[in-house]
Order: structure tokens, then sequence, then C-alpha cells
């Protein structure tokens, strides 16, 4: 059987000359995107509301795509929540209830660096949940995407891959880099001696919940141009299918045409 992170391309390269233009074309038209779901380009018609996820190893450029989606939009159109372990009295709750104030409302955008695909991940690595607990995990999972989406949200779910020798390279670069130091931390190291763990861990969460309300888009961010142009057409692919499907007619950006990477 063939797993989900085995079907990545990893050679995946591009020039960082072509990525600039294409990032660039994917911002004017995610701009474009973003304010026809505010309903700033036709007053009174509000379109849905955008949720994004953001998945991968350590180190695998989550952070740089993120600044290239922001990069695009006013700060009052998108919100970025970063997520880390949960807190004592998050732990007294539902693992889904903590996320629940950070969902964004119609005409809304939020992005979520890490979600709760955690509870599938870490703590599952982490020995926190058992076999029961993950498998209904996952389910509920399934049916709370498939509920917003239900009510109209558009959901785009992204998994960074990167090889373990990248990862170290590039865990070395922020070692040895002041300014980059900040990003490493001792978890950092320790979950790379638990990568084959992960590797399974995240094989299964994405056989468990790519879905038709919300796929996931497996990105090869072993180069760095690469990734961030792919994730950015992705992106507005998803949310131009997205607001197909919910019957918006798909505003056209004048003179530009994009290529659907999804």
């Amino acid at each position: 059987m063939t797993r989900p992170l085995s079907t990545i391309d990893l050679s995946q390269k591009m020039s960082k000359e072509e990525s600039i233009e294409r990032v660039e074309r994917a911002q004017r038209r995610l701009t474009h995107l973003r304010l026809f779901t505010a309903g700033l380009l036709e007053p009174k018609k509000v379109g849905p509301a955008i949720l994004v996820l953001f998945e991968g190893f350590d180190a695998a450029g989550k952070g740089g795509a993120i600044r290239r989606i922001t990069a695009a939009l006013d700060p009052r159109h998108v919100r970025v929540v970063p997520v880390g372990p949960p807190s004592s009295d998050e732990l007294e709750h539902h693992f889904l209830w903590r996320f629940q104030s950070a969902l964004p409302a119609r005409g809304a955008m939020t992005i979520f660096d890490r979600s709760w695909y955690g509870r599938l991940l870490v703590e599952r690595v982490e020995g926190l949940i058992d076999h029961d607990v993950r498998d209904r995990s996952a389910l509920e999972i399934v049916e709370f995407e498939r509920a917003l989406a239900n009510d109209g949200n558009i959901i785009v779910k992204f998994w960074l891959q990167i090889s373990d020798e990248e990862q170290l390279r590039r865990f070395l670069d922020r070692k040895n880099d002041p300014l980059k130091q900040w990003k490493l931390t001792p978890d950092d190291w320790r979950n790379r001696e638990h990568r084959d763990e992960y590797v399974e861990a995240i094989n299964d969460a994405i056989e468990a919940t790519d879905h038709a309300h919300a796929h996931w888009h497996l990105v090869a961010a072993e180069d760095k141009h690469y990734a961030r142009a792919f994730v950015l057409e992705t992106l507005n692919s998803s949310i131009e299918k997205g607001l197909s499907s919910l019957g918006y007619d798909v505003p056209v950006s004048r003179g530009e045409q994009y290529q659907d990477k999804s």
C-alpha cells in the first residue's frame, strides 16, 4: 500500500527568480479574492469564512509560507493563530474546545500555524492517547471539519514535507545564526529522534482525515522557493473552487492567469 508521504516528490525545485515572480502574481490574486470574500468589493455581499491549516515537520517552512500569504493582505483581513501545547485549563475540555474561539466568522480568514492535528501527531507519538482515543479523535476531526464546511467555511489544509537530511541542515543553520536561534528548541531536537514514529502518525492522520470537505495538500518543501509558490497558488485555487461550490461567481483578476496546483 502506498502511503501519502511517499507520493511527495521532494526533488521539485524552482529558481528564486521564478518563485518571486509567481509568488507576487499569486499574492495579487489572493488580495483580490480576499477583498471579495470580505465583502469589500460588492457592498453587503459577504463571502464565506476561509480557514487555512499548516502542519509539517519542524523547520519545514510553515512560517515562511504564512508570511507570504499575510504579506498580500491588510492585517485586518487575516488572523494568524500559533498553536502550542494545551494549557491545564484546556486539558479539562474536549480537545477541539480550545480552537472554537479562533474560528473565522463569515467573511473572515484565519490561518492556524499547527492545529487540532496535534491530537493525532504529537499526542500520539508522546503516548498521551491510546489507539482507541486516536481513532475516535480522527473521526471527530472529520465530523468537525464537515460541520464547518457545511456551514459555509472554505477549509484548506497543508502538510509541508522535508527530508531528514534537509531538516538537520536547517536546524544547524538556525543553531549557528544568532537571529534564528530562537526558532530552535530542545523539543525540536527531541522530535527528530522520533521521526519514524511521526512519519507513521502523519500517514495515518492524512489517510483518516482527507475527505471531500477538506482535502490535504501535500507540499514538497525541500526547496523553499518551490514550496512558497505552490502554497500560494494552491490556496488561491482552493478558494476559487470553494467559492464556486458555494454558488458564488468567482471574480476574475484582469490580465492574470493562474495554474491550478492542487
